[in-house]
């Protein structure tokens, strides 16, 4: 396995902080996602390499064995767990971490705690020593964040995505919501050893392309009224999700109004048939630019209003 530099491939420094991380992962996301980029082949491994990277900086653990251990990170508390081993047998000296021999594992060199290669350390420590058992790992796993609007998300529909150079479909349920993640099972890196592959996360991040305003399950809109139709009363066509639904505007209808269409919110994750209502608050509308005959036919209604 060849060392990767995380911190070039984010293209930030060592000492950058969580914030700064994760804006650069967002910007570099969004610019060479497979399918912003459909003609470009090294498209696919650089998005990996990128959700890789983020991944491992973003979590602190990760982040500091992968400064201390580099490219054998994942094996970390193996290694501290070995170490510990020794020193409880009193085989650990100083300048040889494991015991007095040049290499207890019965290979040619040593691990000597600064810029050697650890993976000959592992391979001889948990790879197959005459014959013997091999330790199994799991492989690393992906993370990937996908943008779905929220007309999209209100649709139960299919998307494909490329990991390793392999295109994977899956269905996303009507109802994801802003920052779910899910986990698609072996789909991350091989194992090792024959252990079991590493798992896919993907992150939605859901992107409102409608007037309306979504909390859970629930969708909120404001509708202007004319002032003739608040006071007359009459029908009103709305908004949905599903197109437009007529509704009827009671007489006398007061500025701020809240009104409910049951089922007409947003779907219920994994619900099949529950949705959410939609609540419709009433904003009315002055008219503007009135003719002499309209102001003297309010002057009259004021005056009605007076006298009653």
């Amino acid at each position: 396995m060849d060392y990767i530099d995380y911190y070039k491939i984010l293209g930030v420094d060592k000492n950058a902080t969580a914030d700064e991380i994760k804006k650069a992962y967002r910007k570099l996301a969004r610019k060479h996602h497979p399918d912003l980029n459909p003609n470009n082949p090294e498209a696919s491994k650089l998005f990996q390499q990128i959700n890789e990277a983020n991944e491992v900086l973003s979590d602190p653990e990760n982040r500091k064995k992968y400064d201390q251990y580099g490219k054998d990170w994942k094996h970390a508390e193996q290694f501290e767990q070995a170490k510990k081993q020794q020193r409880s047998s009193g085989e650990y000296q100083q300048g040889n971490p494991f015991g007095g021999s040049d290499n207890p594992f019965g290979g040619g060199e040593y691990f000597s705690g600064g810029d050697g290669d650890y993976s000959d350390f592992f391979s001889s420590m948990f790879g197959n020593r005459g014959g013997g058992r091999q330790t199994k790992f799991k492989g690393q796993d992906f993370r990937a964040s996908v943008q779905l609007s929220l007309t999209e998300a209100a649709k139960t529909h299919q998307r494909t995505f490329t990991v390793n150079g392999k295109n994977i479909r899956i269905t996303v349920p009507a109802g994801m919501e802003n920052g779910q993640e899910i986990k698609l099972s072996g789909h991350g890196a091989p194992g090792m050893n024959g252990g079991p592959n590493g798992d896919l996360y993907i992150t939605f991040e859901i992107q409102n392309n409608t007037a309306f305003t979504r909390k859970g399950k629930d969708l909120y809109t404001n509708v202007p009224l004319d002032l003739y139709k608040a006071i007359l009363g009459g029908e009103e066509f709305i908004d949905t999700l599903d197109g437009k639904v007529k509704m009827k505007v009671v007489p006398e209808t007061q500025n701020g109004t809240k009104v409910r269409l049951k089922g007409k919110g947003f779907p219920v994750y994994k619900k099949e048939g529950e949705f959410g209502d939609l609540y419709v608050t009433y904003q009315i509308q002055l008219p503007t630019n009135l003719t002499e005959k309209e102001k003297e036919l309010f002057v009259q209604l004021a005056g009605e209003r007076k006298t009653n």
